[in-house]
């Protein structure tokens, strides 16, 4: 009599790192994500493939494979600040969510009951007008302080501006297309978006806005490297790093420990437009940040501004009694 086989209905349960690509391809094949978000999750979940589930994501189901997602994420993610944690985990949060349904490989959430890190509230102050009047008074060579002045005229990110071309500046209009945080359209820097924007095409030999102080000691992208020059569009943590060090003086007298940061001085502008009286859909345009809560957080008017504020209606309340 002949044996009677079990047939296998469904496949394997693939490794770690080939449920890490098969969620990414799902996600970017459908245009669900930008190319911006995938190199985000690819970054995050690549970090985590080499944990000992690697062999089979299935593992995650089992006590001793949580445990060793749970050991691996704060050994990947440990040393960064809360909401970089915080955007890591809701990366891994995402693509288990896939895995379980629709791909049916685990079955439950290894990362149930872990604590969710807790992000601070940034209470850094704005730059006060004297300060940023200060600024423009440093014995710096030109091209840093005119990527300063860029950065606060405008409220660009920094990233956005280091990566410019030459080409895609407009002195004429004084604009220049940029493409978007988080989308692969592009719009116009300091101002309002727009959507007819055609998208920019570099030159097959590109020539940076802002170049590096010298020729760099390693291979660098070609599209970061000017044709002309042989130099290299400078890093955002370079860029940052010579402002923090060139704004030490100005730095509170009380608190000296390091000067100021490129992040302060893309929001210190909404702070003053904000003191200005400059409505919220108009801030929200400018600085194109996604909410008001994203907003919110950086344009704070300083105490003499909101006095100040407070007093104008009754000294219009005087000078009309006055008449």
């Amino acid at each position: 009599m002949g044996q009677v086989h079990k047939l296998r209905t469904s496949y394997p349960t693939p490794t770690f790192a080939h449920a890490v690509q098969t969620f990414l391809v799902a996600h970017t094949a459908n245009g669900a994500w930008s190319s911006g978000s995938t190199v985000k999750y690819r970054q995050t979940l690549t970090a985590l493939a080499g944990t000992p589930v690697s062999d089979n994501v299935a593992a995650l189901d089992t006590g001793p494979g949580a445990a060793a997602l749970a050991r691996a994420y704060p050994a990947a993610f440990g040393t960064t600040v809360p909401a970089t944690r915080v955007r890591h985990l809701s990366t891994l949060r995402s693509a288990l969510a896939w895995w379980r349904e629709p791909a049916g490989w685990i079955a439950r959430d290894p990362t149930a009951g872990w604590v969710r890190p807790k992000v601070t509230v940034d209470t850094t102050p704005a730059l006060t007008r004297d300060q940023v009047a200060a600024l423009w008074r440093l014995d710096v060579g030109l091209r840093d302080k005119t990527l300063w002045r860029l950065l606060y005229e405008t409220v660009a990110r920094a990233e956005e501006t280091l990566t410019l071309d030459v080409s895609d500046l407009g002195l004429a209009s004084k604009r220049a297309r940029v493409v978007f945080k988080r989308q692969d359209r592009v719009g116009v820097l300091a101002d309002r978006r727009r959507h007819d924007a055609a998208p920019a095409t570099r030159r097959p030999h590109p020539r940076p806005g802002v170049l590096a102080d010298r020729k760099p000691t390693r291979a660098v992208a070609t599209v970061d490297l000017c044709s002309v020059t042989g130099r290299a569009r400078p890093s955002y943590r370079r860029a940052a790093e010579i402002f923090e060090y060139a704004t030490h003086p100005l730095a509170d007298p009380v608190d000296r420990a390091r000067g100021f940061t490129l992040h302060q001085l893309r929001h210190v502008m909404l702070t003053h437009e904000a003191e200005n009286g400059t409505n919220t859909a108009s801030l929200l345009a400018r600085s194109r940040h996604a909410s008001v809560r994203c907003l919110e957080r950086y344009a704070r008017p300083g105490p003499e501004a909101v006095a100040a504020h407070a007093a104008a209606p009754a000294a219009r309340r005087r000078t009309g009694q006055g008449r």
